[in-house]
Order: structure tokens, then C-alpha cells, then sequence
């Protein structure tokens, strides 16, 4: 059973630059099984656990546009032709942006200068 995986930037070290491979299995726990045969590392970078058994909580992966964890996770089912996106999670948020600016954003009192 043939599965079209494409793989984020960040990952593309362990695909030797692919952004799409191809894998196998009837399940993401058994596709990221195969990939790891031919591409060493990704798998780790995926899973987490001493057995593997849970999907690292910074990755995401949908199976034809739906995300794993709604689909059961890695024992979510795959069919030939399906396709498998890996998506680093983003953190984090605005907070970083906006400290700065606060200051510069607040309105200036009679004097001129900012509250």
C-alpha cells in the first residue's frame, strides 16, 4: 500500500532533502515504522514514549486533511493513495510582538509623553 508523505522543511535532513516521500503501512504507527527503514531518526522525531506509542505533542498529522488525533491517533487507518502531511506545531503567540509596542501604543498625556 502506497502513502505520499510530505514532510515539513524542518525534517528534510532525515529525507535527504525530499519534501515528499513515499511509505507504507495500515497505519500511521506502521508508516512511521517503514519510514524510519529508509530515512533514520524521522520516526523519533515524530513519536515519543520508550515504545513510541504517542504522537509527540509539537507534531501534527493529518491523514487526507484530518488531523490524527481525531482519527485515533497512530493506530489511524491508511488505504493506498492516501496522503500524510507532517506539521511541526507552532507555539507561542503575539506576547513577544506586542510587549514592545505597548509603550509606543498607549497615548501620550498633555505633556506630550507616553502614559
Amino acid at each position: 500500500m502506497a502513502v505520499q508523505v510530505r514532510v515539513p522543511t524542518i525534517l528534510r535532513t532525515y529525507t535527504g532533502g525530499a519534501k515528499l516521500v513515499e511509505g507504507a503501512g495500515d497505519t500511521v504507527a506502521d508508516l512511521f515504522r517503514d519510514l524510519d527503514t529508509r530515512h533514520d531518526g524521522l520516526r523519533g522525531r515524530l513519536v515519543t514514549g520508550d515504545d513510541g506509542a504517542e504522537l509527540h505533542r509539537f507534531v501534527n498529522i493529518y491523514i487526507n486533511d484530518e488531523d490524527v488525533r481525531f482519527l485515533g491517533g497512530l493506530d489511524a487507518k491508511l488505504k493506498d493513495g492516501d496522503e500524510v502531511t507532517i506539521l511541526p506545531a507552532v507555539a507561542g503567540g503575539a506576547g513577544g510582538f506586542v510587549r514592545p509596542l505597548a509603550g509606543r501604543l498607549s497615548r501620550p498625556d498633555r505633556s506630550g509623553r507616553s502614559d
